[in-house]
């Protein structure tokens, strides 16, 4: 049986004019932060159009999971494709695509004239029941008028349901009348449609590539792309016309009237040869404001005596006495309004925090403390450890998906006194902005990081901005305290903190196996088992990686995981989606925040149920997913937002422990092997490390830095704004 694939087509690796054979690379349409290389035999293709290949997934031995595409064909819209996602859409709950195609069968695409006309015409439809009739008439009764019209039309142009109903929330019944004039606008008007989607439709409708409107949208969109992809928080002038010709194909001879109206209207801003999108650049702005009138109302001041008498006390209780470093964090913390605490795992950074909350409950009773992380895996191994409920920021903000705005800000700010933030490394300029205008009722901020990790996947590089800034004390940790299972571990990620290669041990608990690249998945495979064979679970085994694609990458290691370890079985029911079957008792990784659900990107649970279309009433499949005792479920419509967790990147393995970690160290990762990176991997490990690899590679790697340095403003911000401020008092 053939697989399918809907896909856009990107670029040509490889195309022979002798025999047509050609190897593409086309981001998949339902996963499109993902890519797949197609191979097979076809000519040419029209870039950033969406195709359907047919054929079968074929795991290369070098180059890991690709398509084998025996037929390529280009994907038209249709009346009856759109009537189908129409009908199969939020608006009629209970009614699935099989159902719904079901019905255009047999009454026609003008079964809604005809249902309007006689409502009885549904009794033709086989398998029709009272609840699936009345969930239709109570649809087509919703989506009278002008909705129905706007579905209809955008989706016969490709737009999916979800993003139609975005469109719907945002401009109303004008919905078809401002996006047809000017379908680039929703970039900036709706969250979560980009440019692709938007010049998609513009295109659909006729628009020119030459539209002064489409490259002044394809201008603002670049900016952030570029930002993402360095980390960035600004873009020079000289590199910004060169990248937009690029990505667009063509010349543009009226570069600066097309910056000169994005920057006019708000969409980019400019600051001494530096080009802003207007998130950053606000965001930038947001922090040093916060910076220079923090904290608006003091602490009262607190009771030395009684605060010596009770960290005493606290010592006592936990049988640890604090070092002087320790000591010196804690006294920070109370003396100060913000203090930022730093230093590498074993530390004690955590149970310096304990400290800190459990003196500020005795010293301030009746003031409210709150603790949050980036991740839900951070925020729950915090409160594990502290005792302290612990939320994930996006939580305590009371973040909305389908808005991507905070509930919690200037307007609505955090009923807290004091706020202490952990695995601040991975929190980004846009998020920390969100918080910060959120705080003004906050007194006291301790903020906790490791400033060696990896930066945020999100621009800037908040916490080195802050530590540089000198604005704040730092009280960095450097004595290991861990004298226990995974100490060799910790050793090791100081000697990498420290790039001192003459004490990278591979001893105890840290185990480094030379292999070529293409042994890597047999060797995985066999360490895994005799882990189990001691006792191990495989949720206690976290295998990480540092790209997807490849021999050694994280989606051909999770196939092989699982082949293995969670094979098929008649017992076991599955679901495929794409080249992944999802099977139950299969380990999951979320991909994005379900705030909703209670789960967050990076979480990682157990595949306990999946329903087959056939057994639900929606006609649809759904998987239900237990993250430790919160069960989330996915359709066809969440399906993305999760993966297999057997093998995970680094990044997403941030703000994690796990008892074992294996992690592969090859050739083809070599771009991405810098010294943050092996570190993050190295101290996710709590108690056994196996390396994988090349041990010259590896080594090599801790003498590495990033090869270009993020640049923000927000440091220099900073100061400006508190020079200004402290010279105003004068």
């Amino acid at each position: 049986m053939s697989d399918s694939i809907v896909c856009r087509f990107v670029s040509m690796i490889f195309h022979s004019d002798a025999t047509s054979f050609s190897v593409g690379r086309f981001q998949l349409y339902e996963v499109e932060e993902r890519q797949m290389i197609v191979t097979g035999y076809y000519h040419i293709l029209e870039a950033d159009t969406l195709y359907r290949c047919t054929g079968e997934y074929v795991e290369h031995p070098k180059y890991g999971m690709q398509f084998k595409a025996e037929r390529i064909e280009r994907v038209l819209a249709s009346d009856e494709d759109s009537l189908v996602r129409f009908l199969s859409g939020p608006l009629f709950p209970g009614i699935g695509k099989k159902f719904a195609q079901t019905m255009v069968n047999v009454l026609g695409t003008d079964l809604l004239d005809q249902i309007r006309q006689n409502e009885n015409v549904l009794e033709l439809v086989p398998k029709m029941t009272e609840k699936k009739k009345k969930s239709i008439l109570q649809g087509i009764a919703a989506s009278e008028n002008q909705l129905e019209k706007t579905i209809s039309f955008l989706s016969s142009h490709g737009l999916g349901i979800r993003n139609i109903m975005r469109l719907d929330r945002v401009y109303g019944e004008k919905a078809l009348e401002l996006i047809t004039e000017n379908p680039y606008r929703m970039i900036d008007e709706v969250d979560g449609i980009g440019f692709a989607t938007a010049d998609k439709l513009a295109m659909s409708l006729g628009f020119s590539h030459e539209n002064p409107v489409r490259i002044e949208a394809c201008l603002v969109s670049l900016v952030m792309e570029m930002c993402m992809s360095t980390g960035d928080t600004y873009v020079s002038y000289e590199k910004i016309k060169p990248a937009l010709e690029k990505k667009l194909g063509f010349e543009i001879e009226d570069f600066d009237e097309i910056l000169f109206s994005a920057l006019s209207r708000g969409l980019l801003e400019h600051e001494e040869g530096r080009i802003y999108h207007h998130s950053q650049m606000n965001a930038e702005k947001a922090i040093a404001l916060f910076s220079s009138t923090f904290p608006l109302v003091p602490l009262e001041p607190y009771d030395t005596k009684k605060y010596m008498e009770e960290l005493s006390l606290f010592q006592d209780s936990i049988s640890i006495h604090y070092d002087q470093k320790q000591i010196e964090a804690i006294d920070s913390f109370f003396d100060h309004d913000l203090t930022i605490l730093t230093g590498g795992p074993g530390t004690g950074k955590t149970t310096v925090v304990r400290g800190m909350v459990n003196l500020f409950r005795e010293l301030y009773p009746d003031r409210m403390i709150a603790c949050c992380a980036p991740t839900g895996r951070a925020a729950k191994r915090l409160a594990e450890l502290t005792k302290v409920e612990c939320q994930t920021i996006h939580s305590l903000l009371k973040w909305d998906l389908e808005t991507n705005t905070f509930g919690m800000n200037e307007e609505s700010p955090l009923s807290v006194d004091c706020l202490i933030i952990d695995e601040f490394s991975m929190v980004d300029a846009y998020l920390f902005a969100a918080l910060c205008k959120a705080s003004s009722q906050i007194k006291k901020i301790v903020i906790i990081g490791d400033e060696d990790q990896l930066p945020s996947v999100g621009p800037g590089c908040v916490l080195k901005d802050l530590i540089e800034s000198n604005l704040y004390p730092v009280t960095r940790l450097k004595t290991i305290f861990r004298q226990k299972e995974g100490s060799d571990v910790i050793s090791l990620a100081h000697a990498i903190q420290k790039r001192d290669i003459e004490h990278l041990k591979y001893t105890g608990d840290v185990a480094f196996f030379e292999c070529s690249q293409y042994d890597i998945k047999s060797l995985v495979l066999q360490i895994v088992q005799s882990a189990l064979e001691k006792g191990y679970h495989l949720s206690d085994i976290q295998l990480l990686a540092c790209k997807y694609s490849g021999v050694a990458g994280i989606d051909r290691l999770n196939a092989a995981l699982q082949e293995c370890f969670n094979p098929h079985d008649p017992l076991l029911k599955e679901w495929k989606v794409g080249h992944r079957i999802f099977r139950e008792n299969d380990k999951i990784l979320q991909l994005k925040n379900q705030i909703d659900d209670g789960v967050y990107n990076g979480d990682i649970g157990l595949l306990t149920e999946v329903i087959d279309p056939d057994e639900d009433f929606n006609h649809q499949a759904r998987l239900i997913v237990d993250f430790d005792g919160i069960f989330a479920e996915y359709t066809s419509e969440s399906f993305q937002n999760i993966t297999h967790a057997y093998c995970i990147s680094v990044h997403k393995s941030q703000g994690s422990e796990y008892p074992i970690v294996i992690l592969p160290i090859v050739p083809e990762a070599t771009f991405m092997l810098q010294r943050r990176l092996i570190y993050t991997a190295v101290s996710r490990a709590k108690k056994s490390l196996i390396l994988l690899g090349s041990k010259e590679l590896f080594e090599k790697a801790v003498l590495k830095e990033e090869k270009t340095l993020r640049h923000t403003t927000l440091k220099e911000r900073m100061n400006k704004i508190q020079s200004e401020r402290i010279f105003a008092l004068e």
